[in-house]
């Protein structure tokens, strides 16, 4: 009986990573095969149901499958696609550096390869890219920081600020930390910012897998070691609102958020709905907010040009892989905080204003 029950459980968990246009996989054969890293981020929901609802609008069939954080479990599903006669994948690998060999296999079966948002790296199998301006976005955290502080217009400080970055498996890391860090070195330099953890180095403050429980225990381990003196957190450079989650659980475990303690600045991305909720009650200060579906209609269209035969159209810079230059189109990403954050999100169509005020 056991076993049985096992080996139903194990059908049920494969099953539920298997959809055609938004139903379970039937084993026909499909046109776009959508490969996402997790259900786990909310983001990659979003944008992957929204792809396959304007794929399937187009009258293409999908694929949408999720890896849930493992490099094998998306390189097998990405397999699964080819399986089933992918015209197109689009992939928002896990670690963009592990898929040469299988991106190789869809090459070779005639499909495109679309890396989203996270570029497809040290490959020749790829033709386009779906991205935000990594810098950019870095700019506009470190920017906040700087603006909320007053250091623009003649604050000194010194202002206590500890710094995190995202998962190094991500190429979009490195990116958002030097961004922000144009924005903060100056300041740094020049004493007005310190950070007394001394972690100034990527790899210090680097989280692996973007996991909101690491970024908590980092932030528990800082404190400790930093801040039993009574001194003051003013800001905390986060570049992903489930970071900014665990970092603001770790900072009411020691008092702030009253109001002899209030909370510092705390910037994020991705303006997902716990942040959203935080921002509006005061705890997280900042998010940069992307238009998720402007990049998922990036995504869309490409696929639509190739599989009609037209000419795929891209307007950035292309972006080098450690390869090739790869030829990239863009989505929107915004600085948002209180004041418009409810009017952004129901702009781009991701949440009502009830949704985000209950």
């Amino acid at each position: 009986m056991k076993k049985l029950f096992a080996i139903l459980l194990a059908l049920l968990v494969l099953g539920s990573f298997a959809y055609a246009g938004g139903r379970k996989d039937s084993g026909a054969s499909v046109d776009v095969g959508i490969s996402m890293p997790t259900q786990s981020t909310e983001r990659w929901v979003i944008e992957g149901n929204e792809m396959v609802k304007r794929l399937n609008a187009l009258g293409y069939s999908t694929i949408l499958q999720f890896a849930e954080d493992h490099v094998d479990q998306q390189i097998s599903q990405i397999e699964n696609m080819l399986s089933r006669g992918i015209k197109v994948l689009i992939c928002a690998p896990i670690d963009g550096g592990a898929l040469d060999s299988v991106l190789r296999q869809v090459k070779n079966s005639g499909a495109l390869v679309i890396a989203y948002d996270r570029l497809l790296e040290d490959t020749q199998h790829v033709d386009y890219y779906c991205t935000y301006d990594s810098i950019y976005i870095g700019g506009l955290m470190g920017g906040h920081i700087v603006d909320k502080l007053g250091l623009k217009t003649g604050a000194r400080g010194p202002f206590n600020v500890e710094l995190f970055a995202g998962s190094l498996d991500d190429n979009n890391t490195p990116l958002y930390f030097d961004g922000a860090m144009d924005q903060l070195r100056p300041y740094i330099n020049s004493g007005a910012l310190v950070v007394k953890s001394g972690q100034t180095n990527l790899n210090q403050c680097a989280i692996l897998g973007w996991a909101a429980e690491v970024a908590q225990a980092r932030m528990d381990n800082i404190l400790a070691a930093n801040y039993a003196d009574g001194s003051r957190v003013d800001a905390v450079l986060s570049p992903y609102d489930g970071l900014s989650i665990g970092i603001i659980s770790s900072l009411k475990a020691v008092g702030y958020g009253s109001a002899n303690r209030p909370f510092p600045v705390i910037t994020g991305q991705d303006a997902e709905l716990p942040s959203i909720k935080a921002i509006l009650a005061g705890e997280q200060t900042h998010t940069v907010a992307l238009d998720l579906l402007s990049l998922a209609q990036v995504a869309v269209t490409m696929a639509d040009q190739h599989i009609k035969g037209q000419r795929v159209v891209t307007t950035m810079q292309p972006i080098h892989n450690g390869v090739k230059n790869v030829p990239a189109e863009g989505g929107r990403a915004v600085s948002a905080d209180a004041s418009n954050i409810v009017r952004l999100m129901v702009e781009f169509g991701l949440y009502t204003e009830a949704e985000m005020r209950n």
